[in-house]
């Protein structure tokens, strides 16, 4: 757990209202990972390694807790117990972290975790079958980004192996940027300072990859979340298979909706290992865990529950070290009017699998341009639909229109086959050619000036397809250039591809309860 390292930083309550006076205090510096040549290289997939992944429900879980407890006036004194004796540390660098869209008082927040083992005992370590310590792994992160006007919240995930820019390193895997950062620290520095140098530098990565400015940072360890998933109940999850990951993980369940806890909780959101997609699915599955959490402790089972809140408070404040500029109250405030459905989880857009000049994995993302307006896009007001006002476009008879068809689908022998149906369709053909290149994505209608009604009355026969004035278009006759979105005469075409990426699809709120893997 990283630690501020300075006791005068924190906010002690009077020892008459502090519920833990007595108890053993905080902040025990952690073991030290060995130094390695290649900071967030791939470790072996066996049990003591398979101790991925947890920091999305843990993280989110943790910060959630202390927001919901502290929106009334048993929760103000609450918070004040948490604040007391949550840990601090200098997450947000005073460099690299400037750039920003005019998202205005919106909030960016970056959840890592810590899957240090330094504080469990013997017995939790069997239980939750997490292996032995290694340091720190920020394996999977997370950015929580919340408008001004507190109307939603976005949870977009970062997987591992995304290849970035590093500031200072050049190109590596993400999972590396907080390892490089602990390592650049000055000789002599303390465990806390090289902690807060592997955050920053974190911070600094995101913040340069995404285009918008972190304000605030958590950071949350592997008894965190066990704890703070036994208070909670349980979480409804629905598995649309039955999964045995026993060797790895330990994740063992039935298919249908089941509720999960404790050390069941940890296996599940870390299995990755017999799973479709494998850290893409144990990303969906830590979105989903978290949107679980989240219904819970927006349930009256929790807000009305004195005793659960204590609780939250304490295991929340017990797992978390953020940055010195958080205030919870701030947090709170935000956050107050925020329901299931208005939690939204996606996946930070992405191209596909390949591999770097040392032949590891990694994950190719999509381009600087695409991902800062995807990120902008986050706090971007609602695009109210326009009135329909336009005048139905002028159309002739079918029979009047001459279409040359050409092929550009990639699929052999398509223009003859549509050449068949626009005939069948009452036009008539001119001719059919490949076209001017192997592949069009997108199907087009082009024609020469004065020509537009002929061309309106083609498209009308192939709903979807773009048209366009061409001076290549011969007067009296339009061009049909069949693309691989192409279905036939009389049926849309394809949805174009969408630019948030492969990935896109997993896109859900927390309300959403459909099964997954």
């Amino acid at each position: 757990m990283t630690s501020s390292g300075d006791d005068g930083d924190r906010r002690p309550l009077p020892p008459r209202l502090d519920p833990r006076a007595g108890r053993a205090g905080r902040g025990t510096p952690r073991p030290q990972r060995p130094a390695t040549d290649r900071p967030g290289t791939d470790r072996p997939a066996g049990r003591p390694g398979s101790r991925r992944a947890v920091v999305a429900a843990r993280a989110v879980a943790a910060v959630v807790s202390l927001v919901l407890v502290a929106t009334s006036g048993w929760g103000w004194y609450l918070a004040r117990v948490a604040e007391a004796s949550i840990n601090r540390t200098d997450a947000i660098p005073g460099s690299g972290n400037e750039d920003t869209v005019a998202t205005g008082e919106a909030m960016n927040l970056l959840l890592v975790g810590n899957d240090s083992r330094v504080n469990l005992s013997e017995d939790q370590l069997v239980e939750l079958n997490a292996g032995e310590d290694s340091g720190t792994n920020t394996d999977t992160m997370i950015l929580v980004h919340i408008p001004a006007d507190g109307s939603k919240a976005s949870f977009v995930s970062f997987p591992r192996d995304s290849y970035v820019s590093i500031p200072g390193h050049g190109q590596d895997k993400l999972n590396a940027a907080y390892a490089y950062g602990e390592r650049d620290a000055p000789e002599g520095a303390t465990d806390a300072e090289r902690q807060s140098a592997g955050a920053q530098l974190l911070v600094q990565t995101i913040s340069q990859l995404t285009g918008l400015r972190i304000d605030h940072y958590a950071e949350v360890d592997l008894l965190g979340f066990f704890e703070l998933s036994n208070i909670v109940g349980g979480v409804q999850v629905n598995l649309c298979q039955a999964v045995d990951d026993s060797f790895y993980s330990g994740a063992v369940f039935p298919a249908g909706e089941q509720t999960i806890s404790g050390a069941d909780a940890l296996k599940f959101v870390r299995q990755r290992h017999g799973l479709p997609r494998g850290d893409f699915d144990r990303i969906i599955r830590q979105q989903v865990y978290i949107a679980g959490v989240l219904r819970n402790m927006l349930s009256q089972n929790v807000l009305l529950d004195l005793g659960k809140q204590r609780d939250l408070a304490d295991a929340a404040a017990d797992a978390l070290t953020v940055d010195r500029g958080l205030n919870l109250f701030d947090l709170a405030a935000q956050m107050q009017s925020i329901t299931a459905g208005d939690i939204d989880f996606q996946t930070i857009p992405y191209v596909g699998d390949a591999e770097d000049d040392q032949g590891r994995y990694i994950l190719q993302l999509q381009d600087e341009d695409t991902l800062h307006a995807f990120f902008a896009q986050l706090s971007a007001d609602p695009v109210a639909p326009a009135p329909d006002t336009a005048t139905p476009p002028a159309t002739v008879a079918p029979g009047d229109v001459v279409v040359d068809v050409y092929n550009g689908s990639g699929t052999s022998g398509l223009a003859a086959q549509a050449a068949d149906q626009l005939r069948s369709a009452g036009f008539a053909v001119g001719g059919t050619a490949n076209a001017d290149r192997s592949t069009y994505t997108l199907t087009e209608i082009r024609y020469a000036d004065g020509d537009a009604a002929l061309a309106d009355t083609l498209a009308a026969a192939i709903p979807g397809a773009s048209t366009a004035q061409s001076d290549d278009a011969v007067p009296g006759t339009v061009q049909l250039v069949i693309g691989s979105d192409f279905a036939g005469v009389g049926q849309p075409v394809a949805a174009p591809p969408s630019t948030q990426a492969a990935g896109g699809e997993d896109a859900r709120t927390a309300a959403d309860t459909s099964c997954i893997n």
